[in-house]
């Protein structure tokens, strides 16, 4: 079986070989149209995957929010709760520590307000941020330290200023001389542990640990809660992980907290570009059918050609399967060839137009070959070959030994 459809296949090598002007003309449909899809499905793969790059850049894909509700739904309607939810600096440790999969949790207020040094009259207006965890506030360190998770634990009064502060408060390069300096916040005195290097675009801003406000003042102020996972595939786990936690061990967790991610970012992107994949691929479908039309085309008259071989051949004990597999596998073979003449086109074209892309709208953009359209160009390759070969393979199959022959 294996033998006789190898053979069959260097047989359809050896019929294009003799005839590969013709063949060319004929298969020009399924180059043109293989092309065409090659170049749009690696344009799509590029740009959902440079989507998904802006997405990653713009919005952290391994954070789960927690998300107070304000409202409550009554008889259809919408209504402010009494009481705003809020977690405690120990109940967001004790959901951290009930999650089985490596996870940083994070928990932030931020006010401005007015602050000043001890002694000094000079009020700054300041961003005020009460944090957890010990890896906040992120950024790079001039001097000093963060504070740590035993400052958290402890309940140091300590803070961590951005340079921004300092030239407020002192001058710029004066950062050094703030490291164990006081400064008050209301009625709070903490002490300045390190600075922390931002931007011009930023204000003046104060970290200190959260679990210094004392649960009465925490409910009076907007926290943001979450989670930071390790691996981007933790996500989804993760946050049932904490969906569960919070029914179980809170009150009302379940109406009071919602659960998120930004997963559902890259699934809009990704459906978004699924779709526009298949509607251009029908759409370009209709040149690989014209291109299948030119194989029916070749198989037809190859076979008009060689109907006194056909004869010959069932004469001498060649049966109809066999006959039926010469063609098909010559079909197959045509429609193949036409693929790669189109894949190979298409590759090229995607290659040119790339820097124009880049020209005219400055973007880093770049064409993606993936295995999915490698795959999908064999599928039609086999397919078309199959679907399109199948009528004259037939043709050839049914012929009548003794009128074969005769047509000679």
């Amino acid at each position: 079986m294996w033998k006789n459809t190898l053979n069959s296949f260097l047989s359809a090598i050896q019929n294009i070989r003799s005839r590969f002007f013709h063949t060319v003309l004929s298969v020009l449909g399924i180059v043109i149209g293989v092309a065409s899809l090659v170049g749009i499905l690696s344009l799509i793969d590029g740009m959902e995957r440079f989507a998904n790059e802006q997405i990653s850049r713009t919005t952290s894909l391994k954070g789960i929010f927690i998300v107070a509700q304000p409202d409550k739904l009554v008889n259809d309607v919408r209504v402010p709760k009494d009481t705003i939810p809020r977690l405690t600096y120990t109940q967001m440790s004790q959901l951290h520590a009930s999650l089985t999969l490596p996870s940083q949790p994070y928990m932030i207020t931020n006010r401005g307000m007015e602050v000043s040094m001890p002694g000094d009259t000079h009020r700054i207006g300041t961003v005020v941020s009460a944090a957890l965890p010990a890896l906040e506030p992120n950024g790079t360190i001039l001097v000093g330290n963060r504070f740590t998770q035993e400052d958290l634990t402890r309940r140091r009064p300590v803070a961590v200023v951005n340079t921004k502060f300092v030239w407020k408060a002192a001058g710029k390069g004066k950062a050094a001389t703030l490291i164990g300096k006081k400064l008050r916040v209301q009625d709070r005195e903490l002490t300045i542990v390190g600075v922390l290097v931002a931007d011009t675009t930023r204000p003046a801003q104060i970290y200190y640990p959260i679990s210094l406000l004392p649960e009465a003042e925490l409910r009076t102020q907007r926290v943001d809660y979450g989670l930071e996972a390790t691996r981007v595939e933790d996500v989804a786990a993760l946050k049932v992980q904490s969906e569960t936690w919070l029914q179980k061990n809170i009150r009302h967790g379940k109406e009071d907290y919602r659960v998120m991610t930004n997963e559902f970012r890259v699934q809009q992107a990704a459906q978004g570009f699924l779709l526009f994949r298949i509607v251009m691929g029908l759409i370009v479908g209709i040149s690989v059918v014209v291109g299948g039309i030119g194989v029916m085309n070749v198989l037809l008259i190859s076979v008009s050609e060689r109907t006194s071989e056909i004869g010959v051949r069932k004469a001498v004990g060649a049966k109809k399967r066999d006959i039926l597999l010469q063609f098909l596998s010559e079909s197959v073979t045509i429609s193949t060839f036409g693929s790669l003449l189109g894949l190979a086109l298409g590759v090229l074209g995607t290659m040119a137009v790339i820097p124009i892309i880049k020209a005219v709208t400055k973007v880093p953009f770049q064409a993606a070959y993936t295995w999915n359209t490698f795959l999908t160009i064999s599928i039609i390759a086999v397919v078309v070959g199959v679907v399109f070969g199948t009528y004259p393979a037939l043709r050839a199959a049914r012929l009548d030994p003794v009128e074969a022959i005769r047509r000679e």
